[in-house]
């Protein structure tokens, strides 16, 4: 049951300040509430004011430059990330990240940033941008800051936002020289939540031969999307081969911190971990050799 609220719809970002800086104790910001409308009706949340930014037109954007990379705007629906020309030629990754996501109903109205203020640590966008060195940009009344989206989560669906703050932005760098990203999620249900979900991004030797950077990035297997760091050492200045293969995966699946619920049980998650790493760390490098 729904308890009563104040509804409030803002129009512009600086409209919108003004409404968390006035009702900052007790409100929740809404905008596709594909998410915060199911936590309303459990009952788990009972904001005063529920603040509207759905009409915050100068938050919908999709923008692109050489030397920035991209930048997404908070109220952009994931259908518009995936259908976007500009990120399946630059970040294509995203499109087939969103195809994955949920239903196409879903993504007409879900925003990339209720889905990231949300916080579920099963969400399909997080591990991947996390993968791609994706940053955050927050604002209140007074200034605005950055976060690398690594840190902006803290725990079951906790962030670093501020009371007071309202998230702005995504900006996620140029993909470097000899870079690609992969990113895969086992499900039961087509496009249903991933029990567990691995993005990887592998930029090799100028070479061509061994691994020079990489980020592997854990979903719902831990509380937060996590790097498996110990992983990534294990990766870094190698050739690829299965041995090199078998000890990331196991790392990677040591370094989870999965959960049993009634989806699957911690050792069926690890197991997933360990799987899934192996396969997108071979698909992001057979990617970038193809770069190359």
């Amino acid at each position: 049951m729904i308890h009563d609220f104040n509804y409030m719809r803002a129009s512009t970002v600086e409209e919108t300040l003004g409404l968390i800086d006035r009702h900052k104790d007790n409100y929740k910001i809404i905008c596709g509430g594909q998410s915060l409308l199911i936590l309303m009706r459990q009952g788990l949340v009972a904001p005063e004011y529920l603040i509207d930014i759905k009409n915050v037109q100068e938050l919908n954007y999709i923008n692109f430059d050489r030397k920035d990379g991209l930048k997404i705007g908070a109220t952009t629906t994931h259908r518009q990330i995936e259908k976007s020309t500009l990120i399946k030629k630059h970040y294509n990754v995203l499109v087939g990240m969103e195809e994955g996501l949920a239903s196409v109903q879903t993504r007409n109205w879900g925003t990339i940033g209720g889905n990231l203020a949300h916080a579920d640590p099963a969400g399909d966008p997080g591990p991947v941008f996390i993968a791609m060195s994706a940053t955050v940009k927050m604002a209140n009344k007074e200034k605005e800051r950055t976060l690398p989206l690594e840190e902006f989560f803290i725990d079951y669906f906790e962030t670093a936002l501020e009371d007071d703050e309202l998230l702005l932005e995504v900006q996620i760098p140029p993909i470097s020289p000899k870079t690609s990203i992969a990113y895969e999620k086992f499900n039961i249900v087509k496009n249903d939540q991933g029990l567990v979900s691995v993005a990887v991004s592998v930029t090799l030797s100028d070479d061509g031969l061994s691994c020079k950077d990489t980020r592997i990035v854990l979903g719902a297997a831990a509380p937060i999307p996590m790097r498996a760091k110990e992983a990534e050492q294990a990766l870094i200045g190698k050739k690829l081969n299965d041995r090199v293969l078998d000890k990331v995966g196991e790392k990677a699946s040591v370094e989870a911190d999965p959960v049993d619920d009634i989806h699957a049980t911690e050792m069926y998650r690890r197991h997933l971990v360990k799987s899934l790493t192996k396969r997108m760390v071979k698909k992001a490098w057979e990617q970038a050799k193809a770069l190359s």
